[in-house]
């Protein structure tokens, strides 16, 4: 004899409510369709019995999973988590399941995950940045998956993106810098290849170095992970230099983090005898000692409106548009002028 559960099925909620069957999937899948007496009567039929729908079924009756797939380089950088947190938190209001990978910055990996999620049935995806084969677009195209891209804008692509612009942000700042008397100046970048973000942040700087009658091609550049022990090993070989950077521009806040950390190790005094620049204004930019000197990006806008663009993109079959945000500078102790 068995003793598994007898699990109940849309026919005993039908029968138990004394209703159809057709009646109880509308309850479930098209709720403006009965009257609220037969909903609230079905709802606590299918509370009673303990029913849980079949997800499949759903899916395939619906022509659709309710499901989003995102995919992120990394899991460990605040600034992904901020974001992701207001997509899913929008996703959540319309009925939309959040599937999340971290590609670890390494686009063949993405692209596995891209084909994963596609073949689970998501109704859409959100990826960050632009950079990545055009064999990609069209693979997500052909099949009808929506996707719109974050955390960057370009004025020569019109893919739906939600974002903004890394290279005028950058630019920002380094006028900023430059404008305080800086001349000697040292970036620490992220790992370019195959990141069109950190990419333009570095050519922001270049950019504003150009605009001031410097050479960019003078510019030390050290490119590094987006982690805070590699952000001290990189500033200090950068103070190794002959002359010492008086500035150190950093391609993300825990790059800055980590220069901090090492100038602090090194005996040298923040701003008096370096200044340190990030990106991005995480929760820990304005509560380090000094604080840091930023660009302010606002994740939970950004996650927040790309979940919506990429909702009604798939409810509406829309094409989708391209949405660049607004950055600010946040001028505080860690910079000062020379």
């Amino acid at each position: 004899m068995s003793n598994s559960p007898n699990i109940p099925t849309l026919f005993d909620v039908a029968r138990e409510a004394g209703v159809s069957t057709a009646t109880v999937s509308r309850c479930l899948n098209e709720k403006q369709k009965v009257s609220q007496k037969t909903l609230d009567h079905v709802m606590k039929t299918i509370e009673a019995l303990g029913y849980t729908p079949n997800f499949n079924a759903r899916a395939m009756a619906a022509k659709r999973t309710n499901t989003i797939g995102a995919i992120i380089p990394t899991m460990e950088n605040a600034i992904f988590a901020r974001g992701l947190q207001a997509f899913q938190e929008t996703l959540l209001t319309h009925g939309y399941t959040l599937l999340v990978s971290s590609n670890a910055y390494k686009p063949q990996l993405e692209e596995e995950q891209i084909r994963t999620l596609v073949a689970r049935g998501v109704d859409g995806l959100l990826l960050i940045g632009y950079e990545r084969p055009p064999e990609i677009y069209s693979y997500l195209e052909r099949r009808g998956i929506p996707f719109i891209l974050a955390w960057i804008t370009l004025a020569d692509q019109d893919h739906p993106s939600v974002g903004f612009d890394n290279c005028a942000a950058m630019r920002m700042l380094a006028d900023k810098v430059l404008s305080m008397g800086h001349r000697k100046i040292g970036y620490i970048s992220g790992i370019i290849e195959g990141n069109d973000r950190a990419r333009g942040r570095l050519e922001g700087v270049r950019e504003s170095l150009a605009a001031h009658g410097l050479d960019p091609d003078n510019l030390p550049v050290i490119e590094t992970a987006y982690e805070v022990e590699t952000g001290a090993q990189a500033f200090e070989a950068m103070m190794q230099a002959d002359p010492k950077p008086t500035v150190v521009m950093c391609g993300n806040d825990v790059l800055a983090a980590g220069a901090i950390g090492k100038a602090k190790q090194m005996g040298l005094r923040i701003p008096d005898d370096v200044s340190i620049t990030g990106f991005d204004d995480i929760e820990l930019a304005s509560i380090l000692d000094p604080s840091l000197t930023t660009i302010h990006v606002p994740h939970r806008l950004m996650g927040g409106t790309a979940a919506q663009e990429l909702i009604t993109m798939i409810e509406e079959q829309s094409s989708g548009v391209r949405r660049t945000l607004d950055v600010r500078l946040e001028l505080r102790e860690s910079l000062q002028a020379v």
